[in-house]
């Protein structure tokens, strides 16, 4: 009986002990899911974390790779082409996300790379260029003025109105390609080629303007008040650039129109002013003019457009070389008006007229009675005329059909020289019949010696159009 409730206990106890460890097991279970759904919960978290991760990187390369793209498609071909012309814009880029990034540095840095190679092979390329034009120019340049000695070689020979006619149509022609040959050459760094004496500034832009078409249009003045005179070294250079800029004012207005050039003594120099009457210049043309004529920068060809315009540019590299300046703005005409300033020191000097007559074909000065001597632009030591000089008149030329002698003038009043109006059809007929002796070829070479020595304009003007006023007009 007693063993019975023993045995029970037994049971009972285990029982207990059973569901007890049931028990601490099925909590145990209970945290280990728990601990699961944690762990599953963080897990998918990290799982969308790394899936969004995944996708931003895949949209950050394809972004990227359009930038790559973009670069190398039209970011590197626009700043090829904003290189030759700085006006085009290059893009940026396509993502401003990508801006002050690493990517962006890259690609700056990809950029500045292939323009500095570009402009190191466009110098060089353009220096080959230059260096084989300055060749060929200095050759065809040669060869031009050796045919302008035939030519004038030929003048001298020939007696003949008819072939004198045409050689001097011949020599013109010859004039306008060794222009631009000579300014071309300049452009790519040669010497203009001719070294002269010192030449009085009005007869130095009356050979500016003989050497274009449309010359007859040129209007000269001289308000000079001395015989001032341009240093031998700069005469060419600056009939360079006056006939560049005259050539500029001619081109752009209208052939009925004048083109005026009025001469000007400073106190410190002299100035050459050329005003038109044309279409004008818009403000970003005359800022791209001035770059040209102040020869600050190194020029490329390939800056100069196609085809080239050289004019400007060579007289920006004259104006570097010899010290001189030229300024164009808007004339109050509605043209361009465009100066050339000389500065007395060191690039003029006096000439004694006495010694040196100033030529027939140069326009009058505007001078006083009494010349003012005190605001001189010459530099200190330079040759003075004599004070009667001014006051005396000009030496008479040898004989010439196309000049006549000082006409009369008035008490008080200088002597002015003058063109000879040409004769007229009638005339020469009447001329042909009338009975004239037999000239010499002595005095037919003098005839022509003194022809010669005008400037082509002079020549010219002599056989087709009647003289302007002797008050400066040429």
């Amino acid at each position: 009986m007693t063993s019975i409730p023993e045995a029970l206990l037994w049971c009972l106890s285990a029982g207990t002990a059973a569901a007890v460890v049931l028990a601490a097991l099925s909590i145990r279970a209970g945290r280990q899911r728990a601990d699961l759904r944690k762990r599953l919960s963080t897990a998918e978290e990290q799982n969308s974390a790394t899936l969004r991760s995944n996708t931003e990187l895949t949209a950050r390369l394809r972004a990227t790779e359009a930038e790559i793209r973009h670069l190398a498609g039209t970011r590197l071909p626009e700043l090829t082409l904003a290189l030759a012309h700085p006006h085009v814009p290059v893009p940026g880029l396509l993502d401003a996300r990508f801006t002050g990034s690493e990517t962006d540095q890259a690609l700056n840095a990809v950029l500045e790379q292939v323009s500095d190679a570009i402009t190191k092979e466009r110098a060089r390329v353009d220096a080959a260029a230059q260096s084989t034009l300055r060749g060929a120019t200095t050759t065809i340049q040669a060869l031009l003025y050796q045919l302008q000695t035939a030519l004038q070689e030929m003048q001298h020979r020939y007696d003949d109105p008819n072939v004198a006619q045409d050689l001097l149509n011949a020599d013109f022609l010859n004039e306008q390609a060794l222009r631009r040959i000579q300014a071309t050459g300049v452009v790519c760094g040669a010497w203009p080629g001719l070294t002269r004496e010192d030449s009085y500034l009005a007869e130095l832009v009356v050979g500016a303007t003989s050497r274009l078409r449309g010359y007859e249009r040129v209007n000269i003045s001289n308000q000079l008040r001395d015989p001032i005179a341009v240093v031998a070294r700069a005469v060419e250079p600056i009939a360079i650039t006056v006939t560049e800029l005259l050539a500029n004012a001619l081109h752009h207005s209208h052939r009925e129109l004048p083109v005026t050039i009025t001469l000007q003594q400073g106190n410190r120099g002299a100035s050459v002013i050329v005003d038109d009457y044309g279409v004008g210049m818009h403000d970003d043309e005359i800022k791209a003019a001035m770059e040209l004529l102040s020869g600050d920068e190194d020029l490329l060809l390939t800056q100069l457009g196609d085809p080239p315009r050289s004019g400007f540019a060579a007289a920006g590299q004259l104006v570097r070389q010899y010290g001189f300046g030229v300024h164009v703005e808007p004339s109050p005409y509605g043209g361009v008006r465009a100066v050339v300033y000389i500065p007395g020191d060191p690039l003029l000097t006096v000439l004694d007229e006495s010694a040196q007559p100033m030529s027939v074909m140069a326009p009058l000065p505007h001078r006083s009675a009494v010349p003012d001597r005190s605001a001189s632009v010459l530099p200190t030591g330079s040759a003075t005329p004599p004070p009667a000089a001014a006051a005396q008149p000009a030496p008479a030329a040898q004989p010439a059909p196309s000049y006549e002698a000082p006409a009369q003038q008035a008490e008080g009043e200088l002597p002015r020289r003058r063109r000879r109006k040409p004769v007229s059809e009638p005339d020469e007929s009447a001329a042909r019949t009338e009975s004239a002796p037999e000239r010499s070829p002595e005095e037919t070479g003098t005839r022509w010696a003194a022809l010669q020595r005008g400037t082509e304009s002079g020549r010219a003007a002599a056989h087709s159009e009647p003289p302007r006023s002797p008050e400066g007009n040429a």
